[in-house]
């Protein structure tokens, strides 16, 4: 499904094996700012540490005019009681103009239909949190010095058929 973002359209298309290597590039880009403030970056494990846990099968790639702009895992956990969501990376030209936020409310906009859950970790000082925090998320624990682990509660599932926005 395509979506408008400032000029251009975007989508989410499923993850293949040979995205890997892209996105452990952006990875490293995106993070490296955190990662030297936290005294935790280091050039190979930030790549590896994402081909490690790569899972195609649950990440979506964000296209941005048909061009490679990010990607987000989004995956079962607890028994299938809820969502983790990880891997969510945009590229820096895209940030801070709505993609973000965009790319957030579509997945959950899907986990509330699915009545679940979904938590994440976001690295302590991160500007990711303010994102996660306007989108309803609340700190569940500070699981060490790096990382905050964050949490938003599903709204009620969606019964029926939807009711069109007013004004449409």
């Amino acid at each position: 499904m395509d979506y408008v973002y400032g000029e251009a359209n975007w989508s989410l298309r499923p993850g293949r094996a040979e995205d890997v290597e892209a996105v452990a590039e952006l990875r490293a880009v995106v993070m490296r700012d955190d990662l030297v403030r936290l005294g935790r970056y280091d050039e190979h494990r930030v790549r590896q540490r994402l081909r490690d846990g790569f899972s195609p099968a649950y990440t979506s790639v964000v296209e941005v005019g048909g061009v490679f702009a990010g990607c987000v895992t989004l995956r079962p956990y607890e028994a299938g009681e809820g969502l983790y969501l990880e891997h969510f990376y945009l590229a820096p030209e895209t940030q801070g103009r709505g993609l973000g936020t965009a790319v957030l409310r579509e997945l959950l906009d899907r986990a509330d239909e699915e009545g679940k859950p979904v938590s994440l970790v976001v690295l302590k000082g991160s500007a990711a949190r303010r994102l996660y925090e306007r989108e309803g998320f609340t700190v569940e624990s500070e699981e060490d010095p790096v990382d905050v682990l964050m949490v938003r509660e599903a709204a009620r599932p969606v019964t029926g058929p939807r009711r069109p926005a007013a004004g449409r």
